[in-house]
């Protein structure tokens, strides 16, 4: 019986041997398709091209447009197929998460992995069976109902990945290099890592005060702070009651607006009321949005609103309402399906800068207040008001007054926050408030970004960049030092001293190793902790400066890096025999592949750290994007000669000493035998391992004094913390700026 099934799939979060980026790897069987490629098929490829039109746009192998589809012509595979189809329903789907996808065969007949890219693993796991069941409605030529496939899948992005405003925040972090972690099932994000990091939930961060989020939602007491600091507001108070609603419009005097006093996105506003049935009716709608109901002076003209980053206009946008016009057949129900909801700008999915009409009860108020009813057919000619909020989605930055945004960023900073959305109401936004009667209505925490990424009109503004700019100024990235050790010796014992000599150099340090989880001289865990839960403990935790990280091959292959780059990256060998079966790792290659992963990651300004010592690492050399050092536990290393004649660096051992060479000299770095630890447990602080984690503390930055003072009072018993007598010889080799 033909078929393809899933046996089982595995998240890799983080840097993998596939890709930097998180990925889904999906074990699965062909079985008897295993002998019917699909130019075999009998009109496979047809129908699967008719229902996924868009898959002539995969380059595949070829590198070029139609290549898969080249491919499918020619002959392939379910699993190269069920690769394609995921990526291509994941974009469909309007999830950003496709775009890297692979399929290898295992060494057992018929089984495949596929691997795809995702940002969620719920969302990825439904695309791939949805892929799996539409390949293979095309292999048995049934009916498949692809439009109902792609709109569950984009109903389960919208629930489980990130909102459009958090997502161009963190794409354009990661564009500047910024690392990002989600840190719930929501839209909290942290940014950067340990003490480096910043937070934020939307366009909230971890500077906007809970005070000045408070001032933004009481909109009565905002507007009494706008005024008493010459910001121009409409008049107008709270109110308690239909009468008192009725009461304060007269004293006011019409038109007014009703609106609650701690609502938001426009719900239960109501503007240019003129008679007490209006604002009687008003205030019944606003008073179930919020907790009390303000009245106050209407003001002519359009609604804009300006987003305001660290003081700043970073963009701005202007409101339209929305009308229907009647054609003496269709009633107002009709014509606002006909005339405003089949505009390709309106959706429901937050992909278009509109959304879809719906008749709610501010639509029919403002229906009633004209004359009619959603049944009335109203005469042909006659325009119809409908929504008269929003419908701010024009994108109008560039016509901004430079004295109205001024007036606009004191706005935000009388409140306190440093990311706001200001409304205001002007007749036209190039000329200054004052001097058109124009006002701020309302100061929003948290404002969307949407009307500026997707404007109706315009060009989009780049507020995510902005955002993150203002987050981390002049060129700042979040990042911490980060070490990353893994390969088949000594890791422990290396990952072990290096954290103590940055915890001695002056940083808060957080270690995940086989010995357990320290952070800053606390032990947290005492189990195996070299592992991907372990580390991502660490890089959330704002108390940590610098991380040191123990990765075997087995997490690797399974988990996945915690960090995306790192600083330094040791790798101290490569086991030709060593296999990871569960994870399909099967070859002397495989395993290169997976370790060279941290070779991969060194940034740019980083290093690499290898064993000149064998063969397998040395071939590491040309992928790393930083300097290397090799290291070696002997002397007479041809590698390392070369390496060092080519302007290199390296870390060996001659007669017992550690010495750092170059192409200028050597430099001794200290007896082996007068380190305890290697005294104390040869086993775990052989010789080698001594060398490999001083170079590894040399890359970092670490001084030849403060290393041979760190290393000659490590005790490998009470990490972090030697006897109160050394602690004078380490701050005696301290660098005057570190003491």
């Amino acid at each position: 019986m033909k078929n393809i099934e899933i046996l089982g799939i595995n998240v890799v979060r983080g840097p993998n041997m596939w890709t930097y980026q998180t990925v889904l790897e999906a074990v699965i069987d062909i079985g008897e398709l295993e002998d019917f490629p699909s130019n075999t098929l009998p009109g496979f490829t047809e129908r699967l091209v008719k229902w996924i039109p868009s898959l002539i746009e995969h380059r595949c192998s070829y590198g070029e447009r139609g290549g898969f589809v080249r491919r499918l012509e020619e002959g392939t595979w379910p699993g190269h197929i069920l690769e394609h189809v995921a990526l291509e329903l994941q974009d469909l789907a309007g999830y950003t998460g496709g775009g890297f996808g692979k399929a290898r065969e295992v060494s057992r007949r018929g089984v495949y992995k596929v691997i795809v890219r995702a940002w969620h693993e719920e969302v990825t796991r439904a695309t791939l069976y949805a892929a799996r069941d539409l390949v293979m409605a095309a292999i048995e030529d049934r009916p498949f109902d692809v439009a109902a496939a792609i709109e569950d899948l984009r109903i389960k992005a919208d629930q489980h990945c990130l909102g459009p405003s958090t997502s161009c925040i963190v794409d354009a972090a990661e564009k500047l290099t910024i690392p990002a972690t989600r840190l719930n099932t929501g839209n909290l994000v942290q940014l950067g890592y340990g003490s480096r990091q910043r937070r934020i939930w939307t366009a909230e961060t971890d500077r906007t005060s809970a005070i000045a989020e408070g001032i933004s939602r009481d909109k009565d007491l905002t507007k009494e702070l706008l005024r008493q600091c010459g910001v121009p507001t409409p008049e107008g108070r709270i109110v308690h009651g239909r009468d008192e609603a009725w009461s304060a419009a007269q004293d006011i005097g019409m038109p007014v607006v009703v609106k609650p006093s701690d609502g938001n996105h426009g719900r239960g506003v109501f503007v240019n009321l003129d008679n007490r049935e209006e604002i009687l009716s008003a205030y019944d709608v606003a008073a179930t949005q919020g907790s009390a109901v303000i009245v106050e002076r209407f003001i002519p003209g359009n609604e804009h609103r300006l987003l305001i980053v660290g003081n700043k206009l970073a963009a701005a946008a202007k409101g339209e309402s929305a009308y229907v016009v009647g054609d003496g057949r269709s009633t107002i129900l009709e014509l606002i399906e006909v005339q405003l909801n089949s505009d390709p700008l309106r959706g429901e999915h937050g992909s278009t800068p509109l959304n879809l009409v719906r008749l709610d009860s501010m639509n029919r108020i403002e229906i009633e207040r004209q004359g009619f009813a959603p049944d009335s057919i109203p005469p042909a000619g006659h325009s119809v008001l409908i929504q008269r909020h929003g419908n701010v989605v024009w994108e109008i930055t560039d016509r901004v007054h430079p004295s109205t945004a001024a007036t606009a960023a004191l706005a935000a900073r009388i409140v306190g926050l440093d990311i706001a959305g200001i409304d205001l109401v002007v007749e036209d936004i190039s000329r200054p408030l004052a001097e058109q009667g124009g006002a701020i209505v309302e100061v929003n925490a948290g404002p969307g970004l949407h009307m500026h990424i997707v404007p109706a009109g315009g060009k989009p503004q780049p507020v995510g960049d902005i955002i993150a700019r203002h987050l981390f100024p002049n060129g700042d990235r979040g990042r911490i030092p980060i070490v990353g050790i893994t390969g088949n010796g000594g890791n422990t014992g290396i990952a072990r001293i290096v954290a103590h000599l940055l915890q001695l150099a002056g940083n808060r340090v957080g270690l995940a190793c086989r010995d357990g989880l320290f952070t800053n001289r606390r032990t947290i865990e005492t189990t195996d902790c070299a592992n991907w839960p372990s580390a991502h403990r660490v890089l959330i935790n704002r108390a940590v400066d610098a991380g040191v990280f123990e990765n075997g091959p087995w997490t690797m292959a399974a988990e996945g890096l915690a960090y995306d780059r790192c600083l330094v990256g040791v790798v101290t060998g490569m086991d030709p025999e060593l296999r990871i079966p569960e994870c399909h790792i099967e070859t002397e290659d495989h395993v290169f592949k997976v370790l060279r992963t941290q070779v991969d990651i060194v940034l740019r300004e980083g290093t690499a750290v290898l064993n000149a010592d064998d063969p397998r690492v040395l071939e590491m050399v040309e992928l790393s994007e930083g300097q290397v050092m090799l290291y070696s536990g002997r002397a007479d290393n041809d590698a390392i000669r070369a390496h060092c004649a080519a302007g290199g660096r390296a870390m060996f051992a001659r007669d017992g000493v550690v010495l750092l060479a170059d192409a200028t000299g050597e430099t001794a770095l200290g007896r082996i035998s007068s380190f305890p630890c290697v005294m104390q447990d040869p086993a775990k602080y052989s010789a080698e391992t001594v060398v490999a984690a001083i170079a590894a503390a040399v890359a970092l930055g670490i001084t030849p004094d403060l290393v041979r003072a760190g290393l000659a009072h490590f005790d490998p018993d009470r990490q972090f913390s030697p006897p109160p007598a050394a602690l004078a010889t380490v701050a005696a080799a301290l660098p005057e700026g570190g003491r």
